[in-house]
């Protein structure tokens, strides 16, 4: 061609998928892989019950759901998610303050690519990867991001938030992820609160990815945004990909909040709403199945049946971890992961795991190069050796190493037997250097 047309890169990448093309490399070779690194319920084995289906079955025959939808969603759906919103009673919203996306990463996408390029959203570090490559590729320019803590249970460092936030007048939003991934945090009230009056009191907007809201165990609380907010500007990332469980619908919504009481935040969901006519609507079957799968009566008693499981592969993975001497683990009580931090005293770039087939070794010692991550080295030799697939902590974009796993395989005994091994070769690993 006349020049090359491909934009540069920036050197950022999905290594929760990337991982997946070195883990298909192995299965040629005869490796048995356990996916540890995806939050796909179905893929681990999830059953979606035969009413959820009938449902679906019966949408199908609705010729409407062969249909475009409106451009911001389906109404009676947005009718029936607002209804959700105002009978909690803090926030009062209406049909139009909600808009249907192709799942949330096209929320996200298109959210992030709206904000002014000079503009900036802080976000968690450890953060989801999806969100730090669209606000990162918005901008062209490296993060702001506020820690959070793995030795103080992964709270958020407010003080932190605070001080960037006061410190960079190019922040104009927050992002909050409840309950957090990768690090399975689920926010206190106050703590809510807290982020909250910041964005009140320097005039930013607010962004809350609530996938996984209505998944939280351990006895432990919270709020949704619209219960906190008051006044300030912001919405709610929501969808259906982890809850029904359906990731494949590809089905996510913004509930936004209070763009009548800020002109320039009203611009902004506006600049939104304007890109994704674009594309004339989002996918009609799904939205259509919500209200109908939502308020069906085994609804609730199935995501209980679900949470129930998460909490004992929670506690499962906890209780083996935590032993583990140069790891620091948190008990996860929301969503579905479960993440572990070395001690980076006891890495380094010398530390192998005994591959016995000479073509796996061959490939994974290709792999691992003086450059690479220390976490991201562990992650591949443990994938060589076992074939257990996790994700390293830096490819969530922190200087943390360590890696995150799901909670999601549906044999218990299977899933401790995956942790244990886990566990027994961080020993065998850090020990190898020794």
């Amino acid at each position: 061609m006349r020049f090359d047309i491909a934009r540069a890169g920036n050197g950022l990448t999905y290594e929760i998928r990337n991982i997946v093309i070195v883990a298909n490399k192995l299965k040629e070779y005869g490796i048995e892989v356990h996916w540890e690194n995806i939050g796909d319920p179905v893929q681990k084995g999830e059953h979606i019950p035969d009413w959820m289906k009938e449902i679906l079955m019966d949408v199908i025959k609705d010729d409407h759901s062969f249909a475009y939808s409106p451009t911001k969603g389906v109404d009676a759906t947005r009718d029936f998610l607002v209804e959700q919103v105002n009978k909690r009673g803090k926030m009062q919203i209406n049909r139009e303050d909600i808009i249907f996306f192709n799942g949330l990463g096209d929320a996200i996408a298109r959210s992030y690519s709206a904000i002014r390029v000079d503009a900036r959203v802080i976000v968690p570090e450890p953060t989801y990867s999806t969100h730090f490559l669209a606000e990162v590729l918005h901008a062209s320019f490296p993060p702001n991001t506020y820690r959070m803590n793995p030795y103080s249970s992964w709270y958020p460092d407010i003080r932190e938030l605070e001080q960037k936030v006061k410190s960079h007048n190019s922040i104009v939003g927050i992002l909050v992820i409840n309950p957090d991934n990768p690090t399975g945090f689920v926010y206190p009230a106050e703590t809510l609160r807290q982020v909250v009056k910041i964005a009140k009191e320097y005039d930013l907007f607010l962004i809350f990815d609530e996938t996984y809201i209505n998944i939280v165990y351990n006895n432990k609380k919270t709020l949704n945004l619209s219960d906190v907010i008051g006044d300030v500007p912001g919405m709610s990332m929501k969808g259906i990909s982890k809850e029904f469980p359906w990731p494949g619908a590809r089905c996510g919504w913004l509930e936004v909040y209070n763009a009548d009481k800020d002109e320039t935040f009203a611009r902004y969901i506006n600049t939104i709403l304007t890109q994704k006519m674009s594309e004339v609507c989002s996918t009609s079957l799904p939205q259509i199945s919500i209200p109908r799968i939502m308020s069906h009566p085994q609804y609730q008693n199935y995501l209980n049946e679900r949470i129930r499981h998460y909490e004992r592969l929670s506690n499962i993975a906890y209780n083996i971890l935590k032993d583990v001497h140069c790891l620091m683990v948190n008990r996860t009580n929301g969503a579905f992961y479960m993440t572990a931090v070395f001690n980076e005293a006891f890495l380094n770039n010398r530390q192998t795991l005994p591959i016995a087939q000479p073509e796996i070794r061959n490939f994974v010692e290709g792999l691992v190069g003086d450059n690479i991550e220390l976490d991201k080295r562990f992650v591949y030799y443990l994938l060589g050796a076992t074939g257990i697939c996790v994700v390293p902590l830096t490819s969530f974009f922190t200087s943390l190493q360590g890696f995150r796993m799901t909670l999601l395989e549906k044999d218990e005994d299977k899933f401790e037997h995956i942790v244990k091994t886990i566990a027994e070769k961080v020993d065998e690993y850090i020990e190898s250097s020794r």
